[in-house]
């Protein structure tokens, strides 16, 4: 199935409607064969039973099943408001060695995930950000709105630069209800920090005091109530690094240039990415919110899998 569900089997597919709908269909079958069904009960109407719960709302048939305990989720809990949270940087649209784009992809899991929460009639709106945050579509779960945001999902195009901790921040000031944030990006620190240029022309991997902004500005969401999931969306050049020889990259945002010995440069270049997706793993755990690093050679039900494997540990 994963075979079927990789991007370059996906990108023959023009609607974005119908490469979904083949995601989550392949995804939910995967489910049937794998240590995981109680995820698709405890995603329509059981949550995890937490310490304070009443052991009387408990549900033994579900135990029998899962060895794990879930109770019956409330009226309140059944509709779960999502929000797709889309980096429209310019630096999603590079690509090197998948004919998807880190946009692409990104644009394709939300998708999916629109769709999966559609069948449980969960509300699910969309917000864009770049410099600044942009409200694109409130969540709703009338007939249609599914439509409406894979429409509106697919006319989206990555332009211009990016300024991810303002926008959370707006994002958290925004939001009045608890609600699911799925904020899809590449993390990438963004030029006006003053970094030197790497791989795909994003900014310097030592941005620490970055990083640190992005994840002051995820806590704001986190202490508001909201939960909070982060997909960490990386090029599989950008994860592998597959350059030798003198090289020049081209910063897709600001236009800036640089030329390195890539055969000498991989193993720092490498280093410092995983310190980067380190910082973010360690920022997001300690707020209890799902990190999930993704990169564009991910079949999508391998990327939705990782995606349930954060939430089982979180649970």
């Amino acid at each position: 199935m994963s075979a079927l569900l990789s991007p370059e089997s996906l990108q023959k597919i023009q609607r974005l409607d119908v490469r979904a709908r083949m995601v989550v269909k392949g995804f939910l079958q995967g489910l049937h064969t794998s240590p995981f069904q109680g995820f698709s009960v405890q995603f329509s109407e059981h949550r995890r039973y937490n310490r304070g719960d009443d052991p009387k709302l408990i549900d033994w048939l579900v135990y029998a099943k899962t060895d794990k305990y879930y109770v019956k989720r409330f009226e309140a809990e059944t509709n779960m408001i999502g929000y797709l949270v889309m980096d429209l940087s310019e630096s999603m649209g590079f690509t090197e060695s998948q004919s998807m784009t880190k946009f692409e992809y990104a644009t394709c899991l939300a998708a999916s995930l629109t769709y999966l929460m559609n069948m449980q009639q969960d509300p699910v709106g969309l917000i864009t950000f770049d410099e600044t945050l942009h409200a694109e579509l409130p969540a709703r779960s009338r007939r249609g709105h599914l439509g409406d945001v894979l429409s509106h999902l697919a006319k989206l195009k990555p332009t211009g630069k990016t300024n991810l901790p303002k926008s959370l921040t707006q994002l958290a000031s925004m939001l009045k209800h608890h609600s699911l944030i799925m904020v899809f990006s590449d993390l990438w620190p963004s030029d006006d920090a003053g970094d030197d240029t790497s791989s795909s022309g994003n900014a310097d991997l030592n941005a620490s005091d970055l990083v640190a902004d992005a994840i002051s500005a995820l806590a704001r969401l986190k202490y508001a109530g909201h939960d909070v999931i982060v997909f960490h969306v990386l090029d599989e050049a950008e994860v592998t690094f597959p350059y030798d020889g003198p090289t020049q990259f081209v910063d897709a945002e600001s236009g800036r240039s640089v030329s390195v010995d890539a055969t000498g440069f991989r193993e720092d270049y490498l280093a410092q990415l995983q310190a980067l997706r380190d910082a973010y793993r360690e920022g997001c755990n300690r707020l209890k919110i799902d990190y999930v690093p993704l990169d564009t050679s991910m079949p999508f039900d391998k990327a939705l899998t990782q995606y349930l494997l954060q939430r089982q540990a979180l649970a």
